[in-house]
């Protein structure tokens, strides 16, 4: 029997059933129309995950006995399992129903893409300083970026443009180097201007502590472990020459990408209100089948404010790490270096968009003309696209290539088979270069190409690594 006979099988013995639809697949649970049919979007070439599939119809069925509904449901290609949910999911639920399950702890690990006025053989002349004040940086925690308490509130509550406010009154560390006028104008290339509505009560205590001078978080401007990464890039291929120009972008450039989120503050965020949701459950009624717990009312409304609360801070320390390395860059290539901003997209985030809560777990929002980024692996292409606001899919896209083999598996993977012949890695955990290695992770191009067929995402630009820093 086929790998997608036995999925049809072992779904069906659960009451589910699958079907081809343009693109992929249509996930139904049989005799619940009151659930919605999940989308699936996944090249033909892809195998199909049953425990994945599972978790994406317990996801579609999630409720709450006082109201509020799940309306939509799909996936991205870059779709496997996860831990009670899958990783690729995007849902659409009334603004009175939340599922914090849904986004996890991992909140706004979002990607960042800047580009300079550097060309390869310029870069690669001064990768080694680079490397060895990066190392300190990035790796070693030799970085200095205190905050006043003053500073942290404001950034928990209002996101950058809060924290920006404050240093218009002198800041300290190496953000003393930094052209606030220019982290100002950029903030418009970054999404909602990486200023949610947050609340101060939701931060960790410690980090906003009103009887200290200097808070030193000792989370902030870091890449964390995991897929997390800042990573040197080539721009190789121009795919559409009006939107890359508009952008800023041209063929030959070295451009800077960085994956990573809101560290610890996402955990004590995500664990808080998973716990609450499991706790808020109203005495007497049966927990659900999949182990999901929903929110609802006054509840779903303070779990956003939470889930804002940790992407301000997110949308934050990509932003201060992304100033490391400018300043680190024009300490080797001169102070007119320019690494201007391309554009800061969240995942792992519930949003309100219109009159329903989309949830991201693992996706990235694609709303019309908005810069897209789907990066592949350290050894494979990465993708700038500019997304088409689809509403069948949510106006969502994929956050990447997606895993296709867990961490544990790749250390029994054939060494000559990683995909690791031609990658530059800096880490200080040789683990991470198996557990990351490129044949860890799906095939960028076929990923990418189903969104552009499915009217998801237009190509505008291919980029190639040069040199990847892991935590």
């Amino acid at each position: 029997m086929s790998n997608i006979h036995r999925v049809f099988a072992a779904l069906a013995r659960e009451g589910l059933h699958i079907s081809k639809a343009p693109h992929g697949y249509r996930l139904r649970r049989v005799g619940r129309d009151d659930v919605p049919d999940a989308e699936l979007l996944l090249p033909p070439e892809f195998a199909l995950e049953a425990k994945a599939l599972a978790q994406l119809a317990d996801f579609a069925g999630v409720h709450h006995p006082n109201g509020g509904r799940v309306c939509r449901v799909c996936a991205t290609p870059d779709f496997h399992a996860g831990h009670l949910v899958p990783v690729g999911a995007v849902v659409a639920t009334t603004c009175d129903l939340v599922v914090p399950q849904a986004i996890g702890t991992d909140i706004n690990c979002g990607m960042r893409l800047h580009v300079t006025d550097l060309e390869v053989g310029e870069f690669l002349a001064g990768k080694d300083a680079l490397i060895e004040k990066l190392r300190g940086d990035i790796l070693l925690g030799t970085r200095d970026v205190p905050m006043t308490p003053q500073a942290m509130a404001a950034l928990f509550e209002r996101g950058c443009m809060g924290w920006l406010e404050t240093q218009a009154h002198g800041c300290g560390g190496s953000v003393r180097h930094s052209d606030l006028s220019q982290l100002w104008r950029e903030l418009d290339r970054v999404y909602d201007n990486g200023s949610l509505v947050g609340a101060v009560g939701e931060a960790p205590e410690a980090l906003v502590d009103p009887t200290r001078g200097w808070l030193r978080d000792p989370g902030l401007a870091t890449l964390g472990g995991g897929n997390h990464f800042l990573e040197f890039q080539v721009v190789e291929e121009i795919l559409d020459p009006a939107q890359a120009f508009a952008w800023g972008v041209r063929r030959g450039q070295v451009a800077l990408m960085i994956h990573t989120g809101s560290r610890a503050v996402g955990q004590h965020v995500g664990v808080k209100w998973i716990d609450r949701a499991r706790r808020r459950w109203p005495i007497g009624v049966r927990h659900p089948e999949g182990g999901i717990f929903a929110l609802h009312g006054r509840d779903a409304a303070d779990y956003v404010t939470a889930v804002h609360t940790a992407a301000n801070y997110a949308f934050l320390n990509r932003l201060l790490l992304a100033e490391l390395v400018r300043r680190r860059l024009r300490e080797i290539h001169g102070e007119g270096l320019e690494a201007p901003l391309v554009f800061d997209v969240p995942h792992n985030i519930v949003l309100r968009e219109g009159d329903h809560y989309i949830h991201r777990k693992g996706a990235t929002p694609a709303h019309r003309d908005q810069p897209v980024l789907i990066p592949g692996s350290m050894g494979t292409s990465s993708y700038l696209a500019r997304g088409l606001g689809n509403p069948q899919w949510l106006s969502s896209a994929s956050h990447g290539a997606g895993r296709a083999l867990r961490r544990f598996d790749m250390a029994r993977h054939d060494p000559a088979a990683l995909g690791l012949s031609d990658v530059e890695c800096v880490t200080l955990r040789p683990e991470r270069l198996i557990e990351e290695a490129p044949a860890a992770y799906k095939p960028i191009g076929p990923v990418v190409d189903i969104q552009v067929d499915a009217g998801i995402v237009a190509k505008v630009a291919r980029l190639r690594p040069l040199l990847t820093f892991k935590g």
